[in-house]
């Protein structure tokens, strides 16, 4: 019985040293000292905070919901989704056209911008990281400019690479972008640090509701319907002064 306890136990760790390690490495990619750029986009935000539409920790939280279930919800989550099973089939038609649509559906000159520079510094961070030529083919597809390289499509990628569920390659990715702003608020408004946690830790209940909102959507549900954060977006390349790219 020993024996047979012993095999069991060292298969359990085996399987769950890969999943806790493919865990820490998408927590790796989602800190804030991973050199992606990020933490250094509003994202139309830091228009809402100088017109004084984000003074309160609720008008923040009321300002990251709506990114979270009018922009990536019904966008970048969505073509993460796509991307991560596209890329399980190896189907790079399928992701040359994901690509694109991840720019036609950002309207602001600023966001697209932002999409591809992210996008881009990741795959050169990330993959001298693993080995998987399939991302590595990918890269050299976006240095030959075959395509545009936006980081949606590039992270539904690597997750797939790193063997995680889906739902929870989403759900990082909700979580990752909503602390972003949180932080950038705190840093602009400014609110206070504790105000900053209050909000993120208010925001956690939505950002896993989004992810299980995304799992049911189709490229059918793919669409731009946060108006407010596009002008903002579109406004901000032209603000006097700017703390962040977009």
């Amino acid at each position: 019985m020993k024996q047979q306890k012993d095999v069991s136990s060292s298969h359990s760790n085996t399987v769950d040293t890969l999943t806790n390690l493919s865990i820490l490495q998408l927590l790796q990619i989602h800190d804030s000292a991973f050199p992606i750029g990020s933490y250094t986009h509003s994202y139309g935000m830091e228009t809402y905070i100088q017109e004084d539409l984000i003074c309160t920790k609720e008008q923040l939280i009321e300002f990251c919901q709506g990114y979270l279930f009018h922009n990536l919800v019904h966008g970048d989550a969505i073509l993460i989704q796509e991307a991560f099973y596209a890329a399980k089939d190896r189907d790079i038609a399928r992701l040359t056209e994901l690509d694109e649509l991840c720019g036609a559906m950002k309207l602001a000159k600023e966001s697209k911008e932002a999409s591809v520079n992210v996008g881009k510094q990741f795959v050169r961070t990330v993959t001298p990281l693993m080995e998987y030529p399939f991302l590595s083919q990918w890269k050299e597809r976006i240095e030959r400019e075959e395509v545009k390289g936006h980081y949606a499509v590039l992270y539904g990628i690597y997750c797939e690479a790193l063997g995680v569920n889906v739902f929870h390659a989403v759900m990082t990715f909700m979580y990752a972008s909503i602390s972003g702003l949180v932080q950038n608020a705190v840093r602009a408004v400014p609110f206070g640090q504790n105000t900053g946690v209050q909000a993120l830790n208010e925001l956690l209940i939505s950002v896993e509701e989004a992810a299980q909102t995304v799992m049911s959507l189709t490229m059918d549900d793919l669409t731009n319907n946060a108006l407010g954060i596009e002008l903002a977006s579109m406004k901000h390349e032209f603000l006097y002064s700017r703390l962040f790219i977009s």
